[in-house]
């Protein structure tokens, strides 16, 4: 990136400015220093283009926030009822179903899914916008949003209810024998009233620990879709700053989803306190 081999004076001129301007002219503990220092109030710092790279993230979350949670959102309201359907008839014709879509969820690359959904309702139907986020001259439109959002939302979401659709649905099969519960059969409570009250509340405890890891990782996952879709969110940012070699901002795109994987557990676990009262924080049981 720094090579100053075969430029003229002027350009070795101009390279050494940028260095200096960047601070990569000072000893590496020092250029650490002043990062952290930076990193300690919300300062990220500059890209090789000399941008705070504060403003890359913040308008790049936002996208992606829509997108990714969006498609979470609506995935889960798909997997939950569905999940808890097949739970109490496991081996039925929809549990079959279920599990076989679940499993080509998890087989399809959502690089393919993305296309073939484009090519279908894009190209050949003409029923949706191809990609992009708005169309020329209608930023700012609602519904042209919603419309651009559809094939990214659903790529998104054929992963998501995959997941979510096993993962509900074995956490409640394994909840629904327990004793309390035929407890509760005996004293002729309703079986709905059963797995919505008492059933879903355990349950809920391994979900809630896939959702902190889960929602994270959707940042680097959507990378993919961002790209087919031609959609401005930070996987699409990060693989930018990684194939333009820009590090100061990869290595921004990297911080932001670690700490959204450390708030995402802390948030996990203030939830399991009130799934589960039993669950102490610093305690020990027993």
């Amino acid at each position: 990136m720094w090579s100053t081999i075969g430029m003229t004076l002027e350009q070795k001129q101009l390279v050494d400015a940028q260095k200096h301007a960047l601070g990569l002219d000072l000893p590496f503990l020092q250029q650490y220093w002043a990062w952290l220092k930076g990193l300690r109030h919300g300062a990220l710092g500059l890209d090789y283009q000399l941008y705070p790279i504060s403003g890359y993230i913040w308008k790049y979350a936002k996208n992606s926030l829509i997108l990714i949670g969006t498609a979470w959102l609506l995935a889960l309201s798909i997997a939950f009822p569905l999940a808890v359907y097949n739970s109490r008839r496991p081996g039925g014709l929809s549990d079959r179903a279920a599990v076989m879509l679940a499993m080509a969820g998890f087989a399809l690359p959502a690089s393919a899914a993305g296309i073939w959904l484009r090519q279908l309702f894009a190209m050949d139907l003409l029923w949706l916008p191809p990609s992009s986020m708005h169309t020329p001259g209608m930023e700012g439109d609602l519904p042209d949003l919603l419309q651009h959002m559809v094939l990214p939302v659903a790529t998104l979401m054929l992963g998501i209810v995959a997941v979510y659709l096993n993962f509900i649905r074995s956490s409640l099969q394994e909840v629904l024998p327990l004793d309390y519960l035929q407890t509760a059969r005996a004293k002729g409570l309703p079986e709905r009233r059963i797995i919505l009250v008492h059933a879903l509340k355990n349950a809920m405890i391994p979900v809630v620990t896939l959702a902190a890891i889960d929602l994270p990782m959707l940042v680097s996952a959507s990378a993919i879709v961002e790209n087919v879709f031609n959609w401005r969110g930070l996987g699409s940012l990060m693989v930018y700053a990684a194939l333009s070699r820009n590090h100061p901002l990869l290595i921004a795109v990297i911080i932001i989803v670690t700490g959204l994987v450390v708030l995402f557990s802390w948030i996990a676990d203030m939830i399991y306190l009130l799934l589960d009262p039993r669950i102490r924080l610093g305690r020990k049981t027993g």
